[in-house]
């Protein structure tokens, strides 16, 4: 089939997102290996029967609302391309101002930075992409986020950063000249109020107890022991 008669189908069953030609255009990118821009300006490109099937198969779940991140299996956080999987929070933009105030806080060029609960090690792989004197650990109590958190540093090329199993400071033993976290904060009365999306996401990534605030907390009382 011709992409351009599967990127109009595709964006009638897309049609209830936000930017469905865009999406589509990004499976259609996916699949094939080209360019959006090189798909935009041909319309002679043909689809072969499995990547057609495949497409189709991509496209439904998407319409289920299955973050298109995990669908292409990467994201991009702070200019980086990173993997992701179930077993990680989809890094987001707003991220990224947690990430300017950590660089704008730094004095020293040789400075140590913890990340608690890594996940996909965004913040610790983009903090570790400013300057390779910097020294950063990622810790996670997820080993299969951890597994993912060590691709990306592999693929990123990234040598000072490193990623570990804690759950918080259960295994942290020295100290640091920051600390960092981006912790669970919803509620679990919250969750039942946020977009659909959020479902396909780990929980225990999302949600703590003591109306959001126990991981937050936990934190910032142990905190001061390692600074």
């Amino acid at each position: 089939m011709n992409i351009k008669k599967w990127l109009n189908k595709s964006i009638k069953k897309l049609s209830f997102l936000d930017n469905p030609k865009y999406e589509s255009e990004l499976l259609l990118s996916y699949v094939s290996g080209c360019t959006r821009s090189f798909i935009l300006t041909s319309d002679k490109i043909k689809l072969n029967r499995k990547q057609y099937k495949y497409l189709n198969y991509l496209v439904f779940r998407r319409s289920l609302g299955e973050p298109m991140a995990y669908i292409t299996k990467e994201k991009e956080f702070w200019s980086l391309s990173l993997r992701v999987s179930y077993d990680t929070l989809i890094p987001r933009p707003d991220t990224e101002i947690l990430v300017e105030q950590v660089i704008s806080k730094i004095k020293d060029k040789y400075t140590s930075i913890l990340d608690l609960g890594t996940g996909s090690g965004a913040i610790a792989l983009a903090l570790a992409s400013m300057c390779h004197d910097w020294n950063i650990i990622g810790i996670d109590k997820s080993r299969k986020a951890l597994k993912i958190a060590r691709i990306n540093a592999y693929k990123l090329n990234l040598k000072n950063v490193s990623f570990f199993f804690s759950d918080w400071f259960s295994h942290i033993y020295k100290k640091f000249d920051i600390i960092v976290s981006n912790p669970p904060y919803i509620s679990k009365q919250e969750i039942r109020y946020l977009k659909k999306d959020i479902f396909f996401e780990p929980f225990e990534a999302l949600i703590s107890n003591n109306n959001g605030l126990l991981d937050i907390e936990h934190i910032i009382k142990k905190s001061n022991n390692y600074l």
